[in-house]
C-alpha cells in the first residue's frame, strides 16, 4: 500500500492520493509531502524511494528490513530514523512490534512500516480532519507521530499496574502456580519494553544534543516533550519490571514457608513413630 498527502502551504489545500503526488510535489517547492508505505514489494519501494525521491540506498535498505535496532542518521538533505512501534493488534502486554522508518526533510516526510500501525493511522486521520497540521512541517509531524507511538506504549504499561496489585493480593491469600507463570510472562515482556525504550532514548538524546537535517531550533519544545515521555515510559517499565521480580520472589518465599511448615509436621510425625517402629522391629524378630 502506498498513499500520500500533499499540502499546499500557500492555499492550505490538502490533496490525498498515491505515488502520482510525488511528481506534483517535485514541481512546486511550496508544497509538503507525506508519503506512507506498507506491504509494498521491495522492488517497488526501492524504485520509489531511491529512484524518484533520491534517498540513500543504505537507508532504504535498513527501512525495508523487518528487524533492525532503532537509530538516527543524517544524510545531508534529510534525516533517517528507525523506531520500534506497536502493531495495530497490540492492546495488552502480550504485544507485537513493527519497524517504523522515517525520512524527514524540509518538505518531505516518508514513513515506511512493516505492518499496520495504529500510530500512523491516527496521525493520518488527524491531518485529514485538520489539514493545517501539515503546515508545521515534516519534523513536527514526525515528532507528533513518535509522541502518539509512545502514548500507546504508556497505555499498555499503565494498564498493567492494577493487575500487579491483584496478583500481590492473590499471592498472600491463595498462592498458586498459575500466578508464578503469569508474573514470569510479564517480566519477559517488560524486559523487551525496557530494551526498546533504551534504544529510543538514545535516538532522542542524539536529536537533542546534535544537529540533524530537518530538525531545527523550532522543534525544540516538541522534541523535549517526546524525550520526556520516552524517559517516563522507560522509568515505568523499569519500576514494573522490578515489581514483577519482587512478586516472584515473594511467591517463592511464601511457597518455601508453606513447604517448611509441611516438613515440620512430617518431622514431628516421624519423630513420634520412629521409636515405635524401632520397638516393633525388635520384638517382631523371630528369636528368644
Amino acid at each position: 500500500m502506498i498513499r500520500a498527502l500533499l499540502y499546499d502551504t500557500v492555499s492550505g489545500h490538502l490533496e490525498e492520493g498515491e505515488r502520482e503526488l510525488v511528481k506534483n510535489w517535485k514541481q512546486d517547492e511550496k508544497k509538503l509531502l507525506w508519503l506512507d508505505l506498507a506491504d509494498e514489494s521491495e522492488e517497488v519501494a526501492k524504485q520509489l524511494l531511491c529512484g524518484e525521491l533520491d534517498l540513500h540506498p543504505l537507508a532504504v535498505q535498513d527501512a525495508l528490513r523487518d528487524r533492525h535496532p532503532p537509530k538516527v542518521e543524517d544524510f545531508g538533505d534529510y534525516s533517517f530514523l528507525l523506531f520500534k512501534g506497536l502493531s495495530r493488534v497490540s492492546e495488552s502486554l502480550d504485544f507485537t512490534t513493527l519497524q517504523l522508518a522515517l525520512f524527514v526533510g524540509k518538505r518531505l516526510l516518508v514513513t515506511r512500516r512493516s505492518a499496520e500501525s495504529r500510530s500512523v493511522n491516527q496521525l493520518w486521520e488527524e491531518i485529514r480532519q485538520n489539514a493545517s497540521r501539515m503546515a508545521n512541517g515534516p519534523a513536527i509531524l514526525a515528532l507528533r507521530l513518535t509522541r502518539i507511538m509512545v502514548g500507546h506504549y504508556l497505555q499498555l504499561i499503565l494498564g498493567l499496574e492494577p493487575r500487579l496489585e491483584e496478583l500481590e493480593e492473590e499471592i498472600l491469600a491463595h498462592p498458586r502456580d498459575e500466578i508464578l507463570g503469569e508474573l514470569s510472562g510479564y517480566k519477559t515482556e517488560l524486559k523487551k519494553l525496557r530494551r526498546i525504550f533504551v534504544y529510543h532514548q538514545q535516538v532522542f538524546s542524539m536529536l537533542k544534543t546534535r544537529t540533524f537535517s530537518g530538525f531545527g531550533e523550532e522543534v525544540t519544545h516538541e522534541l523535549n516533550d517526546v524525550y520526556e515521555q520516552q524517559v517516563r515510559a522507560g522509568s515505568l517499565t523499569e519500576l514494573y519490571y522490578e515489581l514483577a521480580a519482587d512478586l516472584i520472589d515473594s511467591y517463592i518465599s511464601i511457597a518455601s514457608h508453606h513447604l517448611n511448615q509441611i516438613m515440620k509436621i512430617l518431622t514431628i510425625i516421624t519423630a513420634i513413630f520412629v521409636p515405635l517402629s524401632f520397638l516393633a522391629g525388635i520384638y517382631g524378630m523371630n528369636f528368644e
